[in-house]
């Protein structure tokens, strides 16, 4: 999944991008005019504020667009280098690869197109590949740095007995499920795969779909094309 920050003129449209699907999250007004500094500054922040509770479950992907010719995404994201530069620090974990990208996102119908055209698929690649690759080094670490490797599950019943005991959310709060599509799309068991995406979806598990042609796509298969960890070991 990738945010979709639409600007226009007088708000912000956020949108969740699920392959060529997307759904509205909420609508950032400007309170005030453009041309007022600190009006900017608070609307820029409101927007930040909207993206991070998604930010903190994991998606690490957006893309920020404005109509053709306006300067609205670009400020945006100078304001994002200005005062939220950990966003987009390579060796953080927690990095956001932003993209630009040229269209309106303020309705259903334009953005129904914007996604479906080659350089916005390209873009939410890209992004959400690198989003991937952070995410096979955070469990080439648990692997290999020396940290406990008990979290670690690789089989379709060891990762449904740990997602579906969790009593809640909180006790799988970091955990990450990872698949390359070509292991979803060769499964015998594509209703038992999907019922396990969507239950640990909605246990806030933070789940990714990988090429299987990509670096992180490559690691996953060779650990049998599904993996599941976390970074702490939840109780129970």
């Amino acid at each position: 999944m990738a945010l979709l920050v639409g600007f226009e003129e007088h708000h912000a449209v956020l949108w969740e991008v699920f392959s060529n699907v997307a759904k509205p999250l909420l609508k950032v007004e400007i309170e005030g005019r453009r041309t007022d500094q600190k009006a900017m500054y608070n609307f820029h922040e409101s927007v930040i504020a909207a993206l991070r509770p998604v930010l903190k479950e994991g998606v690490r992907s957006v893309l920020v667009t404005a109509p053709t010719k306006a300067s609205y995404a670009a400020t945006f994201m100078a304001h994002v280098r200005k005062h939220h530069a950990y966003l987009l620090q390579s060796k953080q974990q927690a990095r956001v690869a932003f993209a630009e990208v040229a269209g309106s996102a303020d309705e259903a119908h334009s953005v129904a197109d914007l996604v479906k055209t080659p350089r916005f698929r390209r873009l939410v690649a890209e992004t959400t590949a690198d989003e991937a690759d952070r995410i096979v080094e955070a469990l080439n670490e648990q692997l290999f740095g020396g940290n406990s490797t008990r979290g670690v599950l690789y089989t379709l019943r060891e990762i449904e007995d740990r997602i579906y005991g969790a009593r809640g959310p909180s006790s799988v709060d970091t955990g990450y499920l990872m698949l390359t599509d070509e292991y979803l799309a060769g499964s015998q068991e594509k209703a038992r795969v999907r019922r396990l995406l969507q239950i640990a979806q909605n246990k806030r598990v933070r789940t990714r779909i990988v090429d299987a042609e990509t670096p992180a796509g490559r690691r996953v298969s060779q650990l049998g094309g599904v993996v599941f960890f976390a970074s702490r070991t939840a109780s129970r």
